[in-house]
């Protein structure tokens, strides 16, 4: 399975326009395209930063998708009063401890590995990450998504409140830790979202 993330630097006052223009025209547009499994869309309020991902079944489908999904991202961009960043990855590992309801919010994480560290890294999350995440109060789901050319990888947890993530942010912060240690790793970036579209509908990845 592979994704494509756009991300766009919204205008505070623009994003519930922008997030039914992903619901109401962006989503129907995506799910006429051979190869589109769904979308989510992930909003922080407070910075601006809005993550649109789609899902998709081959990086055949996602790449012969992109001259028909330019001008949706585009005007989706103009809604959101903001421009858009790309980002294609292959979704290494997806886990569903239950579905996503309304009040769900998601913290990403961001980080840089050597290439040549990516089968060693993903076992890594699935064998010692996954279990201290899964303990975590609240915990939903969990991604990473690599990108070996880049070396660029992101995981994402889902929470069932943001209580729950405000209350688990000391612990989570120990788990990522030992994560960079492990794996030789680089920290990028750490971002926490409202998740304000959950229809991404990739099957577990284990």
């Amino acid at each position: 399975m592979f994704a494509r993330s756009t991300t766009i630097q919204a205008q505070p006052s623009c994003i519930d326009a922008g997030i039914a223009h992903i619901r109401d025209v962006v989503m129907p547009a995506l799910q006429k395209i051979d190869g589109c499994v769904g979308l989510s869309l992930l909003v922080d309020r407070e910075s601006g930063r809005c993550i649109a991902t789609s899902s998709w079944e081959t990086a055949e489908a996602m790449r012969a998708s992109a001259e028909r999904v330019g001008p949706v991202r585009d005007r989706a961009a103009e809604i959101f009063g903001g421009s858009a960043t790309v980002e294609e990855w292959e979704i290494a590992f997806l886990q569903r401890d239950h579905r996503s309801s309304e009040g769900a919010c998601v913290r990403a994480a961001w980080f840089k590995i050597r290439s040549d560290q990516f089968m060693e890294a993903i076992e890594f999350y699935k064998t010692s990450v996954l279990p201290a995440i899964q303990e975590l109060e609240g915990f939903c789901s969990a991604s990473l998504m690599v990108d070996r050319a880049s070396g660029h990888a992101v995981s994402s947890v889902t929470f069932d409140s943001l209580e729950a993530r405000a209350h688990n942010r000391g612990r989570a912060r120990s788990v990522r830790t030992g994560l960079f240690r492990n794996l030789g790793a680089d920290q990028l970036d750490v971002g926490e979202f409202d998740l304000a579209i959950a229809h991404l509908r990739v099957p577990d990845m284990v």
